[in-house]
């Protein structure tokens, strides 16, 4: 089957280094190749052999050469038009760009887990709102299948969470690595202690966290027999550790939220590091969505702080 036109246009564009277009425009607008030469600061031979690259890439002649310079075919008079309105819209570029940074404005509705400590999020997060100070940024903080669904339903352009089994229609972009760890309060007896095994721990007291466990946490759970005596119980990690305090029972906690209140009544570590459940943390977003600026702009933030 021989290739339909619109298929060799895409190749042709695939294929084709646009810069000859560049030389090919300067050859028409100053008449010849020495002139050329000097206006692009080339050597003769190299804007000869570019004017011989695309004439070879188009199959067809350009230009012809005459005693005072060169003439443009038919042809080549309408590549050098075409070339014209591309160097305008190349060059109308940075402008057009800089306007739609300047009027970058709205809402930038972000739902994620709760107590996510991130410093990669939140040096993005502060960099954004210094380039884009009339965007407002909207955080609705949920268990994380209910951010899942926020983000599908439209009403997060950003969602911020795990998830055990990653769905085609959403797009997934690694933000950290989240480790649980179990801990106690000071007024528990098993304070200073350990570390303990898992099956050490299986019949103490627990505080559970609800829709905001992570799969991979609640398969630990399961395969330790942790959790079956129920303490407490509540869905954001801000109670689960007022109750983790207060010695009403063990519950785990990501270490970076439980570490982030040093001193005398810090909570105490109970599993060995080795033990330790982790899971992903993703940037999540509709695969089918039209492309948001305002998500985008964050998300290249994020992209731009983890190169660096």
């Amino acid at each position: 089957m021989s290739p339909t036109p619109a298929s060799k246009a895409q190749q042709f564009a695939r294929q084709v280094d646009w810069n000859l277009f560049r030389i090919f425009y300067e050859i028409g607008r100053c008449g010849s190749i020495s002139a050329t030469a000097r206006a692009l600061n080339l050597q003769q031979p190299s804007v000869s052999a570019a004017l011989k690259r695309l004439e070879e890439r188009l199959d067809t002649t350009l230009c012809l050469r005459k005693s005072r310079g060169i003439e443009l075919t038919p042809a080549g008079q309408t590549l050098f038009t075409r070339c014209a309105a591309l160097l305008e819209q190349v060059q109308a570029m940075p402008q057009d760009l800089a306007r739609t940074l300047s009027a970058l404005q709205g809402t930038l509705p972000i739902c994620m887990l709760s107590q996510l400590i991130s410093p990669r999020l939140d040096a993005a997060l502060a960099a954004y709102h210094d380039r884009y100070p009339d965007v407002a940024i909207r955080i609705d903080v949920a268990p994380w299948r209910a951010v899942l669904e926020a983000v599908r339903r439209g009403d997060a352009a950003l969602g911020v969470a795990c998830d055990s089994a990653p769905s085609a229609d959403l797009r997934y972009e690694v933000l950290m690595r989240e480790t649980q760890q179990l801990y106690c309060g000071p007024a528990h007896p098993l304070y200073g202690q350990g570390p303990f095994s898992p099956n050490e721990l299986a019949t103490q007291a627990f505080i559970h966290t609800g829709e905001d466990e992570p799969a991979a946490l609640e398969a630990f759970r399961q395969r330790f027999g942790l959790g079956q005596r129920r303490a407490g119980f509540a869905e954001d990690l801000h109670e689960v550790r007022w109750l983790i305090e207060l010695g009403v029972g063990l519950g785990f906690l990501p270490t970076v939220v439980a570490g982030s209140r040093p001193g005398r009544d810090a909570l105490w570590p109970l599993l060995a590091p080795d033990l330790l459940p982790s899971y992903d943390v993703f940037l999540i977003t509709r695969q089918a969505a039209a492309s948001d600026p305002l998500c985008e702009r964050l998300l290249s933030a994020i992209r731009q702080d983890h190169r660096t």
